[in-house]
Parts: C-alpha cells; structure tokens; sequence
C-alpha cells in the first residue's frame, strides 16, 4: 500500500510518497518519493493578507505535478493540508477549492492546533524518561509549543510568529510576550530539567551547520553561535559559502531566533533535533485513519 502526504506551508510546500510494509507483523514505512518546492505562499500573505493570481498559477502548477506524481506511483491514499499561510489569506478558501475543481486534490486548511497534534503522532516516539520536554515546532507562520511531562502532553498553544512572517513583518511585542508568558505559567513550578525537541525544517539545517555529533542533540551555546555566524554573513554569503538554498538562507535567521527565545524562556541547555516533521505525522495520521 501506497500513502502520499502533502505539506503546505508557509515557506515550501512537500510531497511525500511512503510504500507501507508489514514484516511479521511489524508496520514499516518507506520513503519512495519526496519533493519539496519554495512556494513561498506567507511572503505575500504576511505582507497583503492575500494570493496573488501569480502565485495561484505557480500553485495550481506544483499541485498539477504533485497529482501526477502520486498517479504514476499508484498512491492508494494521499492527505493533503495547508497551515499557517492558507489560514490567514483572505482567499484560501477559495484558492483551496479552485485547486480542487482543477487538479482533484482537496486541500485541507488545518488550525494551529490540528498541525500541533498531526506532528505529535510521531513526537512521541523520541520523548525521554529522564526530562520533560518541550516541543518548538517552528514554521514559515506560526510556532507551536508542546509540553510534555512523564511522556504526556499536558499545554500546547499555537504563536502567529513564524520565519517567513518575521522577514515580512515584525510582530508585535505581545506576540512575544505571549510565547514568554505561557512557558513561564506552564513550566515555572516544574522541578524537573526541561530538554526542547525542535522540529521545521530550519532546525535540522542548523544541527547540520553546527556539525553536532553527539547524537541529535544540540546545545543551547552551539545554536547561538551557529545564529551569530549567520548573522555575520549576507545572504550571497550564506548562499555560496554555507551552500543554503536561497529560500533557507533568508528564513533561517528569524526561525534560530524563535528557537533559541523558547528554549532561554524554558531553562533548556540542549535541543534534541529528530529528522520527523509535520508530512511524517500526516503519512501517520492517514495510516490509522484507513
């Protein structure tokens, strides 16, 4: 059995293709096919509220190939679902259902929360006995908080701060109060050390500029400076000395400061970085769902 994820977010918009096999009982997941793409819906959206007819032709193109992907692979179920961008253009809804009538894809626009818990189904597997974690999702719009004691979530809350959204605009300080606030009221009281687990596609590219090599931890120290070397170079820079993509090499700044502000807030010296994201809850979700 074939299952397809469709990821669209702020930034890049991913397809994954997953073969799911049983061996003596056990379910496995093989990756067969992924493609990422830097739509870039929030760098209009965060700016004008709206998705041009420009950037509604790129993504009826992009949702075109990715139908075609998943019909040459024979995909027996696919998911497909929009966040942060999606929820705030004034036509997403609009955009969605075009999409739909032109390639049969249905795109559903989920809420902070639906993506907080689609990313958990597979969170789980990487929580430790010895800590309590706190989970920073950081994408292209939004960040989610998760905490967990005892391997159970007990807050979540989506931020409307986001990588894409702080290039565009700079949110105000309540935004960031309000992320402080709700660290210091769920976790004040809390004795026991707290181990952040990062997750969004910028954390795993700064893991790999840091070089970490014990395990997928990263300490808080080494993230700040891999931020202050980012911060030390241009764009062209960063592009061509450090190889990023041009669509990371902007968004990766905003998104270390979002990482780094959850973990001083939380009293948390390293962040675990497990390579799972939003799609890999999406393929989990689908599978026990059918």
């Amino acid at each position: 059995m074939k299952l397809a994820a469709i990821d669209i977010g702020s930034n890049a918009a991913r397809l994954q293709i997953t073969n799911v096999l049983t061996d003596e009982g056990e379910v496995k997941f093989k990756k067969v096919q992924y493609l990422r793409f830097p739509l870039r819906l929030g760098e209009e959206v965060f700016s004008s509220g709206h998705i041009s007819d420009l950037k509604k032709g790129q993504f009826l193109k992009l949702m075109k190939s990715f139908k075609l992907l998943m019909d040459l692979y024979q995909v027996d179920h696919y998911y497909a679902c929009a966040t942060s961008a999606m929820r705030d253009a004034d036509n997403g809804k609009a955009i969605a259902d075009f999409l739909f009538e032109q390639c049969d894809i249905k795109i559903n626009i989920i809420s902070g929360q639906e993506e907080a818990e689609l990313i958990n189904r597979v969170i789980s597997y990487h929580l430790s006995d010895d800590y309590d974690c706190l989970h920073v999702d950081v994408g292209g719009g939004s960040t989610e908080l998760n905490l967990y004691q005892d391997k159970v979530i007990v807050a979540s809350k989506s931020f409307s701060i986001g990588s894409v959204r702080l290039l565009k605009q700079e949110p105000d300080e309540f935004f960031w109060d309000e992320m402080k606030e709700w660290i210091k009221f769920n976790i004040a009281e809390n004795p026991r050390e707290i181990l952040a687990i990062g997750t969004g596609g910028n954390i795993g590219k700064l893991f790999n500029l840091a070089k970490g090599t014990s395990g997928k931890h990263l300490s808080y120290k080494k993230l700040n400076e891999v931020r202050s070397l980012l911060m030390s170079l241009t764009l062209e820079e960063r592009i061509n000395k450090l190889m990023l993509n041009e669509d990371r090499a902007d968004v990766i700044i905003p998104a270390s400061q979002i990482y780094l502000f959850a973990m001083q807030e939380a009293k948390a010296t390293k962040i675990l970085v497990p390579d799972v994201g939003l799609k890999d809850g999406i393929l989990t979700y689908l599978y026990e769902s059918i």
